[in-house]
C-alpha cells in the first residue's frame, strides 16, 4: 500500500528559475553599472543589463548538461514571465501584450544570440561591440569594452562555481574598482 501511495504522489519539483532571476535583476541593478559603465538609466537599457545577467547564468547552467538545461530553461521561462507581467503593469492592454511581447522575445532571442559566441569563446572585441550597440545605442565598439570585460569576468566566475552555489548564490565579477 505505501508503495503505491509513494508511486501516485505529488513530488514537488525544484524550480530554481525565481530565484535565479532575482538574483540577475539584484545584480543588473547595481548602481555601478549606471556609473562607472556609463550604462543610461532608462527602461530599454535595464533591459539590455537584465538580458545579459540572465544569458550568463543561462550559459552556466547549460555547462552543466541535462539538470543544468533544465534549471536554465526555468530561468529563461520566469524572465520571460516577468516581461510579460512589467508590460502589464506598465499599462499595456491586453490586445497589445501580444505584439509587444513578440517584439521583446525576438530582442532578447537576438540578444542572446548575438551575444552567446562572444561570451563562450572569449572574443572581447566582438562582445564590446554588441554591447555597445544594444547597451549604450553607439556604433563605437570602445563604448562597450569595460562591461564586455565585466561579462567576460562573470562569465569565468560563474564557471569557477558549483552548479549548487551558482544556483543558490551566484557570484558575479566586481563591478566596482
Amino acid at each position: 500500500m505505501i508503495m503505491l501511495q509513494n508511486l501516485f504522489r505529488t513530488r514537488p519539483r525544484e524550480r530554481p528559475g525565481q530565484l535565479l532571476y532575482e538574483a540577475a535583476v539584484r545584480q543588473a541593478r547595481d548602481p555601478a553599472f549606471y556609473t562607472r559603465f556609463g550604462v543610461a538609466d532608462r527602461i530599454d537599457a535595464r533591459f539590455e543589463l537584465y538580458t545579459l545577467h540572465v544569458l550568463l547564468l543561462v550559459m552556466r547552467l547549460r555547462d552543466e548538461g541535462d539538470r543544468g538545461a533544465e534549471a536554465a530553461q526555468d530561468l529563461f521561462n520566469t524572465y520571460v514571465s516577468a516581461l510579460d507581467h512589467a508590460l502589464r503593469e506598465l499599462g499595456v492592454g491586453d490586445v497589445s501584450v501580444g505584439k509587444k511581447m513578440r517584439k521583446l522575445g525576438e530582442a532578447l532571442y537576438g540578444r542572446m544570440t548575438a551575444w552567446e559566441a562572444p561570451l563562450r569563446h572569449g572574443n572581447a572585441a566582438a562582445l564590446a561591440a554588441g554591447l555597445a550597440r544594444n547597451v549604450y545605442e553607439s556604433e563605437d565598439a570602445a563604448t562597450g569594452e569595460a562591461l564586455a570585460a565585466y561579462a567576460l569576468a562573470s562569465r569565468a566566475r560563474l564557471a569557477a562555481q558549483t552548479f549548487d552555489a551558482v544556483t543558490n548564490t551566484p557570484e558575479w565579477a566586481k563591478t566596482a574598482v
